[in-house]
C-alpha cells in the first residue's frame, strides 16, 4: 500500500490539510508526501526544525531535562506547528538517526513522533534497528510514521 496516496485520498474527502515539522527524518516524510500528484491541494507548510533554535523560534518549543529526543518536545512541536498553520492535522518527528549520538537511554534508531489534531494528539515512540545505516533508519522512521498517520485518519 503507498500510504502517502491514501493519506491523500483521506485528507481530500475530508477536506483537511496537512503540516510536518521534521527534525531526525530532515524533510523525507514532506517528500514522500509530496510526492503525490495534487498535494499541493492538502499540504499547508512542511517545516525541518533540525536545530534546538528552530524549534524554538518557529514552533515555541522549551526544552526541558529530557531534551530534543523525547515525548514532551514531539508534542511540543506538533501543537506549535497547530498553532502556526491552523492544519487539521500536524505530524512532529524528533529523534537519533545515528550513526552516532545515542546513548543507553535514548540510543540511536529512537525516534518521537505526534499526530496532532484540534480534538486529539497521539505521540508514539519508534525504535527501529540502530544497526540500520543512518539512511535506513531515516527511511524507516518516515515510513512507519506515513502508516500512523494513516492509521490515525482511519480511526477518525
Amino acid at each position: 500500500m503507498n500510504y502517502a496516496e491514501e493519506i491523500g485520498k483521506i485528507l481530500v474527502n475530508k477536506g483537511w490539510r496537512i503540516s510536518t515539522t521534521e527534525s531526525c527524518t530532515g524533510g523525507l516524510l514532506s517528500s514522500k508526501l509530496t510526492d503525490i500528484s495534487g498535494s499541493s491541494a492538502y499540504i499547508t507548510l512542511n517545516l525541518v526544525t533540525y536545530a534546538n533554535e528552530a524549534k524554538a523560534k518557529m514552533l515555541n518549543v522549551t526544552l526541558d531535562k529530557e531534551g530534543a529526543v523525547s515525548e514532551n518536545c514531539s508534542f511540543q512541536m506538533a501543537k506549535g506547528l497547530y498553532n502556526l498553520t491552523g492544519s487539521e492535522i500536524c505530524v512532529s518527528t524528533t529523534g537519533i538517526a545515528g550513526p552516532t549520538g545515542g546513548t543507553v537511554d535514548k540510543p540511536v534508531g529512537l525516534m518521537y513522533s505526534t499526530i496532532y489534531t484540534k480534538d486529539k494528539s497521539k505521540t508514539y515512540k519508534i525504535q527501529v534497528n540502530s544497526k540500520f545505516s543512518r539512511i535506513e533508519i531515516k527511511e524507516s522512521f518516515a515510513n512507519i510514521v506515513l502508516q500512523n498517520i494513516y492509521d490515525f485518519l482511519i480511526s477518525e
